[in-house]
Parts: structure tokens; C-alpha cells; sequence
């Protein structure tokens, strides 16, 4: 606890809210790197689908840039001026392709054979062996 204290002397208190949450999302990402490093490339590829490979590779490049990014910053570097911003741009740009992609798969197909039962039963006219008791009561009250 004496060695907070100290800590807090180095800095002014009002952005020690913020240090605090920044420590604990590089304590969150730590974890999810190791996660990640624990099982093989290979044998993660081997489990997943084409498209989930596109998606972990695209996050995989996206998240070391983004760190890439955040390490310019503490150096000094603005980031909007280096060529890291145009690769995160290259790469949210396949993210979203990857994103109309999944997309157009969770799209509703269409049955067009039910559709065109649905209809040819809806437009027509049922014989009166067909008919329901409510039409026929409704036929016999129009005529």
C-alpha cells in the first residue's frame, strides 16, 4: 500500500481514475493474448471454417496494430500521421466486407415453393367442399 501511495505522488490524482481503468484493460488484454498463444495456430485453423479464419486473422491484425498505435502514442508519435493509421483503415475496410459477407448468409431465403402456395391458396376461390363454416356463412350473408 506504501508503494501506491508513492505512485500517486508521481502523477496528479486526476488522472489516476484513468490510469487505474487503463491498467485494468492492459491486464484484460494480457489475458486474452495469453488465451490466445495457448493453443497452436495450426490447430486453431483446423477447427474453424473459412470464414471464422478470416475473422480471427482480421482481429488478430487489427488488435496489434491498435497496441502498435497505443505504443506510438506513449512515445510521443501521433499515430494520425504514421502509416499504422492507414493499415487499421485497410483492415476495418475487410472487416466490413467479411461483416456484408455473413450478413448475405443470415439473409432470409426465400421458399419459392411454399411462396407459390401460399399465394395460389390465398388468391383462389375454395369449392364449397373446401370451404371453411365462417365462408360459407359470409357467402350465404352476401347473396
Amino acid at each position: 500500500m506504501a508503494g501506491e501511495d508513492m505512485a500517486t505522488e508521481e502523477y496528479p490524482m486526476e488522472i489516476h481514475e484513468y490510469l487505474v481503468a487503463f491498467n485494468n484493460s492492459v491486464t484484460n488484454v494480457d489475458e486474452m493474448l495469453n488465451k490466445m498463444m495457448s493453443v497452436p495456430r495450426s490447430e486453431l485453423l483446423q477447427k474453424i471454417d473459412p470464414l471464422e479464419q478470416a475473422k480471427l486473422d482480421l482481429v488478430s491484425a487489427y488488435t496489434l496494430n491498435s497496441l502498435f498505435w497505443v505504443y506510438l502514442t506513449t512515445q510521443g508519435v501521433n499515430p494520425k500521421e504514421h502509416a499504422v493509421k492507414g493499415e487499421l483503415e485497410r483492415i476495418r475496410s475487410y472487416m466490413n466486407r467479411v461483416k456484408e459477407i455473413t450478413d448475405r448468409k443470415k439473409a432470409a431465403r426465400l421458399d419459392k415453393g411454399a411462396a407459390q402456395r401460399f399465394i395460389k391458396h390465398a388468391l383462389s376461390d375454395p369449392t364449397p367442399e373446401e370451404a371453411t363454416p365462417a365462408k360459407k356463412k359470409s357467402k350465404s350473408k352476401q347473396k
